[in-house]
């Protein structure tokens, strides 16, 4: 078998890879980074490229109060201390703290340009939540940089050359004036890159297209299509991979390590099926290389798994032709809606993180038929709000309404009607949430409480940004099934990304990061960038670590 020899290798190349190779090839090493698909970036091009970061040096910087103490405050009162979640302990969570703070530093003093979303609360009410807001991004980047590379890096989800916060301003623009000077921003912003030869990304996209770049110019190797099939042990140490190059099986020595970065299993439905049972691949916006044979391989070699029956949720419909799942978290969260499952009833708060209503469902759904439920709304929402990526307005596509995605109806009974729910349940529970509307307090669930829910929903609406009666005919519903933006358990990683074994021992020279381990926040749901922000932060502690700088 043909041999190679490299310092260290990365299985994948979202940000974690990609931000170790930063590590290792400034510090000298020869880094090689594996991709099995013809894309680069996996989940996180994708993706918003937020990353949840404590104590940050922006927060520092714009005077938005935070530190260790609060920070870890608010992961003991919504992580926990659970003994069936190693990789969830206190001195996991401590680390992250410490760490990601650290591993941002890093990537401003490499060039890498980041900045604050200025408003982003914490997901949950509990003590030590930044109403502010944790998150940090990419600014938006030039993808003519990459040169050559510029092709082999996978699109993302927003075309336009807009911040994310931008882009959430985007859609008031008939109806406020900070909406249209967002637009005319964006718009100006556009045709201004086009004559200077520019192609302006944002969100994961841009994240990912700076930390390639920055890999490249330390030295690091990147490939394409170039599937790892094997992890090699010698003497109880991982030492490299075996990986299919050009049809042929090349066996890739690794001196200091090897780093799996390779994504989650969610497109997997035969894996799914075993540890996510009633979910569904193609409910799932990851990117198609999000299989889980790395997770498995990991286990043949002793790795301990963990929280393999959690995943970051994404709450979504099936719309007739669509390639990516809609995310549809933010419509829910709209005024004039509730959401309802198939006996009528309201079970969740509507206003809550994608990953907390998406558990509501299969919660419900094992005693009351809730996959799928269903978004009601009234002649307003429409006429107001997006819907499922579509501009305001009741004329919606043909085929949704003749397969039944979008169903409408005069009256909440003939409603109830088509979507085979009991009338007199529907119309009761559409009472009694227009009753806590008007009186501007919900009292089964506490939709509009939280700072965070005030958020998701309309600015412009008042007096509760997220509360709004339904009230107003015609009458909507639409399917809503319990989706995802990645799985969240896989291999359990230690305080330094090293893998552990069921006694809670290191293999030796082998690393995860992202969501190929489990997650240090558990089964909770902390904040925007849960995913991006520990990956980036635990390849660059693994990295560290391989070189001997602990």
């Amino acid at each position: 078998m043909e041999r190679e020899e490299w310092d260290f290798i990365a299985v994948g190349s979202g940000g974690g890879a990609l931000c170790a190779a930063m590590v290792l090839g400034r510090a000298g090493k020869r880094v090689l980074v594996l991709e099995k698909e013809p894309l680069l970036g996996g989940t996180t091009a994708l993706s918003g490229g937020v990353m949840w970061i404590p104590n940050n040096r922006f927060m520092r910087e714009e005077g938005v109060p935070d530190s260790r103490e609060q920070a870890l405050a608010y992961l003991d009162a919504t992580v926990g201390d659970h003994p069936d979640l190693p990789a969830a302990s206190r001195a996991r969570r401590e680390a992250y703290v410490d760490a990601a703070p650290r591993m941002v530093d890093f990537l401003v003093e490499q060039g890498v340009t980041l900045r604050r979303i200025p408003s982003w609360p914490d997901y949950q009410d509990a003590p030590g939540a930044s109403i502010p807001g944790r998150t940090v991004v990419s600014t938006l980047y030039d993808l003519n940089r990459l040169g050559p590379w510029k092709e082999k890096l996978r699109p993302g989800f927003l075309p336009l050359p807009a911040n994310l916060d931008e882009a959430m301003q985007l859609p008031l623009f008939k109806r406020s004036w900070q909406g249209k000077k967002v637009l005319l921003k964006v718009v100006g912003r556009t045709l201004l890159s086009r004559l200077r030869g520019r192609h302006l990304a944002t969100a994961g996209q841009a994240l990912v297209a700076q930390l390639l770049r920055k890999a490249l110019d330390a030295g690091a190797e990147v490939r394409t299509g170039t599937p790892v099939e094997e992890l090699v042990e010698e003497g109880g140490r991982i030492t490299g991979v075996v990986a299919r190059v050009d049809g042929r099986a090349v066996r890739l020595r690794a001196r200091l390590g090897v780093l799996l970065n390779a994504g989650g299993f969610a497109r997997n439905q035969a894996v799914r099926d075993r540890w996510l049972p009633g979910t569904k691949a193609s409910w799932s916006a990851t990117a198609p290389g999000d299989t889980g044979e790395m997770i498995l391989e990991a286990a043949r070699h002793g790795a301990l798994l963990g929280q393999l029956d959690e995943f970051v949720g994404n709450p979504t419909t099936e719309l007739p032709g669509a390639t990516t799942p809609p995310a549809m978290q933010g419509d829910l969260a709209k005024p004039h809606s509730l959401v309802v499952d198939q006996s009528g009833a309201r079970f969740m708060k509507e206003a809550a993180s994608y990953t907390d209503i998406c558990k509501a469902i299969l919660q419900r759904n094992r005693t009351v038929p809730a996959i799928p439920c269903y978004l009601i709304m009234d002649a307003r929402y429409l006429d107001t709000y997006m819907l499922a990526g579509t501009m305001p307005g009741r004329n919606k596509p043909k085929t949704w309404f003749e397969q039944g995605v979008l169903v409408a109806a005069d009256s909440l009974e003939a409603l109830a009607a088509k979507l085979g729910l009991p009338p007199e349940r529907l119309v009761a529970t559409v009472e009694r949430f227009n009753r806590f509307c008007r009186q501007g307090r919900d009292e089964d669930f506490g939709r509009g409480s939280f700072a965070y829910d005030e958020w998701l929903g309309d600015p412009l609406h008042e007096p509760s940004h997220t509360l709004g009666a339904v009230e107003q005919p015609p009458f909507f519903a639409m399917r809503i099934y319990p989706g995802d933006v990645s799985t969240h358990g896989g291999v359990v990683t230690d305080e330094w990304g090293r893998v552990v074994r069921e006694d809670g021992g290191p293999i030796p020279g082998l690393y995860a990061t992202g969501v190929t381990c489990a997650s240090v926040f558990g089964r909770a749901s902390v904040g925007a960038g849960s995913n991006i922000g520990p990956a980036l932060t635990w390849a660059w502690r693994a990295a560290h670590h391989a070189l001997g700088d602990t």
